[in-house]
């Protein structure tokens, strides 16, 4: 029996990246060869995607937030919505790139009320974080937000979206999150944001008694 890691290699070498070439760019995104030195000290190509629209360090935000009305159930705001790279519909937190000079916290409300009409307070916001560190250097923040849904601005809320936008508000019990997105995924040819399927994931457990583990529908 061969020890574990008894193959893999040694690093000798702080890994860095050496140039980066633009091979083709569009409005919104550009593909780049990127050249690097790997931890053995052997230099290296891969193929990058970056948007190019970034102002920051960050490129976006992802909204979690949280509706609560009185005698009714936590519900957690979502988005449905055609993305025309994965062909059919998607199931996601309201998301949106945010603007010049403007903050992750502003660019979180402000993308809450145009997906959604709702109207939110900040209550939490995560660090800079990698969305397909394999492929792409895009990154977002996850803003924690909490509404009011008994306040009459969010009683009947009204969208703004933009020409050409087609989103669908989904509100989902916090208390039955993953299995509310168990059963769309049933009914609908529709895929999930991985992002909102470890949060489920994680809801489930920390709903769950100690010591068991979620269950995954097949």
């Amino acid at each position: 029996m061969s020890n574990v890691g008894e193959h893999v290699q040694k690093a000798t070498t702080v890994p860095h990246v050496i140039k980066e070439e633009v091979i083709a760019a569009g409005q919104w995104v550009k593909l780049e060869k990127t050249t690097y030195v790997d931890p053995s000290g052997s230099t290296r190509t891969w193929e990058t995607a970056k948007r190019t629209t970034r102002q920051t360090n960050c490129d976006g935000v992802g909204i979690f937030a949280l509706l609560k009305r009185t005698l009714h159930k936590d519900c957690v705001v979502m988005v449905k919505q055609f993305r025309p790279p994965m062909g059919c519909y998607t199931l996601e937190f309201p998301a949106g790139l945010i603007d010049e000079n403007e903050s992750a916290e502003a660019a979180a409300l402000r993308e809450l009320k145009e997906e959604t009409g709702y109207q939110g307070e900040v209550v939490g916001v995560t660090p800079v974080t990698c969305l397909d560190p394999g492929l792409s250097n895009c990154t977002t923040t996850i803003i924690m937000v909490n509404i009011n849904g008994d306040d009459p601005a969010n009683i009947h809320p009204t969208q703004q979206l933009a020409d050409g936008e087609f989103v669908d508000v989904l509100l989902l019990p916090l208390n039955e999150f993953q299995n509310k997105i168990d059963d769309l995924l049933k009914k609908e040819n529709i895929v999930v944001d991985s992002k909102v399927y470890i949060y489920a994931m994680g809801m489930t457990q920390a709903l769950a008694k100690p010591n068991e583990l979620p269950v995954l529908k097949q």
